[in-house]
């Protein structure tokens, strides 16, 4: 694993079938809207070894017409677990309610996408990495986000042994005063 630049890593990794799925995924997601990958897939992207029902992503705003195209392009692999009415979905999203993706016929894995609506969900956006494997690329969040996020807002025992593993594995890159940027944050948001 290296970083190309400060926006890149180069992930050499063996890649297992959940990663597979997600990039198989962020394929049609891109050609329809912006996203990130957010929460506990990153750490498990980058080696720590835990189970997961879903990746968490966010997209930006996106108008219904648009939506309904992205949905089209996914309906004929995925299916939504809330509902089949494509209107309905979109109605979700704008209400600020996840939808749940999944390969037909399954319900696990699978994507729980949310659009970003606060500044704290923005932020998402502003300071991704793409992440570049052997099979194609995909967007994180930054890592200091996800360790504030798990750290400082989520704060289960898995969520903190999350952001100590990517602390722990980018010791030498975490820009600190970042970090500390997004907890002021996190604690002005919940206030």
């Amino acid at each position: 694993m290296d970083f190309l630049n400060k926006n890149t890593i180069k992930l050499d990794k063996e890649l297992n079938e959940l990663d597979k799925f997600v990039l198989d995924f962020v394929k049609i997601l891109e050609k329809h809207v912006d996203y990130v990958i957010i929460s506990g897939y990153v750490s498990l992207l980058f080696g720590r070894a835990r189970g997961t029902e879903d990746i968490d992503i966010f997209i930006k705003e996106i108008d219904e017409k648009d939506f309904i195209r992205l949905f089209q392009d996914l309906e004929k692999k995925y299916w939504c677990l809330n509902s089949d009415d494509v209107s309905e979905i979109y109605d979700y999203l704008k209400d600020g309610f996840p939808i749940r993706i999944a390969i037909q016929d399954q319900t696990i894995p699978n994507f729980e996408i949310k659009l970003a609506k606060t500044l704290l969900d923005k932020e998402a956006f502003k300071d991704s990495i793409k992440v570049k494997t052997k099979l194609g690329e995909m967007k994180i969040s930054s890592l200091e986000r996800q360790i504030a996020f798990k750290r400082y807002y989520l704060k289960s025992d898995k969520d903190l042994e999350d952001a100590r593993h990517i602390e722990r594995l980018f010791k030498e890159s975490i820009d600190h005063n970042k970090l500390e940027g997004y907890r002021r944050l996190i604690e002005n948001a919940k206030s």
